[in-house]
């Protein structure tokens, strides 16, 4: 007989070998649970292996401590909860960011703390509130970004002279109007447009004499009527215009 007429794992070889000496040939393959060169748990093709655990999810638990990182980061994905604990540590930071999402929230606390930006921010994500002060300090400023999303509103003030600006206009996108004064004198206008967007009349009134033009703009919404007529000369057209539209509806309102 040929190699030919072999069927390729009767010949050894599968797609590229795998089938030779497999403990799921040839029962999987007879059953459909695998696929030579689709599915299949022995590839080093992330695609197939998913497949493979996709199909037969029963199986993922026994390629935790595999040697081949994505095997083991593509079993977490579907093996028990409860048997991926110890991958926590797991000197790959793929697996740990597949565990960090699938921990339950109260798991994650010991995961704070991880070298790994990406694992940080799914536990940013998921960790529950009372905990997220813990990350304030994260020396990553999208995590700390994360932290300003969910942070219960009476913590954000700890946020407030983070030194990057786009923590920053997190905060001032979240603050309570009363509390945005913290916010004012911020060195970025971009921070202090958002808070001219959102600011009760006596700030809006304060930051229609703000340097920056748009910063202006945003406050003429907000600003009491009285404080608007000396702004028809602004030097931006915009902020004119913005002035003049807002004081005709007074007008005919």
């Amino acid at each position: 007989m040929t190699t030919s007429e072999h069927s390729p794992a009767e010949a050894g070889v599968g797609r590229l070998g795998l089938c030779s000496g497999c403990s799921y040939y040839p029962e999987f393959v007879k059953a459909y649970r695998c696929t030579p060169g689709d599915a299949c748990i022995r590839a080093h093709s992330g695609r197939q292996i998913d497949r493979f655990l996709r199909n037969n999810p029963e199986q993922a638990e026994k390629y935790l401590d595999d040697l081949f990182w994505e095997r083991r980061a593509i079993a977490a994905r579907y093996a028990a909860v409860d048997s991926i604990f110890r991958l926590k540590s797991d000197p790959d930071e793929v697996v740990r960011r597949v565990v960090a999402t699938r921990l339950p929230v109260e798991q994650l606390d010991s995961m704070i703390g991880d070298p790994d930006r990406e694992v940080r921010l799914s536990v940013a994500t998921r960790l529950p509130e009372p905990l997220l002060v813990r990350l304030i300090d994260d020396k990553d400023y999208l995590i700390r970004a994360t932290v300003a999303r969910r942070l219960p509103h009476g913590q954000l003030s700890k946020l407030a002279k983070d030194s990057e600006r786009e923590v920053r206009k997190v905060v001032a996108s979240r603050l309570p109007p009363f509390a945005l004064h913290m916010l004012a004198n911020d060195p970025e206008p971009e921070v202090r447009a958002i808070v001219a967007e959102r600011a009760l009349p006596g700030l809006a009134a304060t930051l229609l004499q703000d340097e920056e033009w748009w910063v202006r703009l945003a406050a003429v919404a907000n600003a009491p009527l009285e404080f608007l007529p000396p702004l028809t000369e602004d030097p931006e057209v915009e902020v004119r215009e913005a002035v003049i539209a807002r004081l005709a509806e007074s007008t005919t309102a």
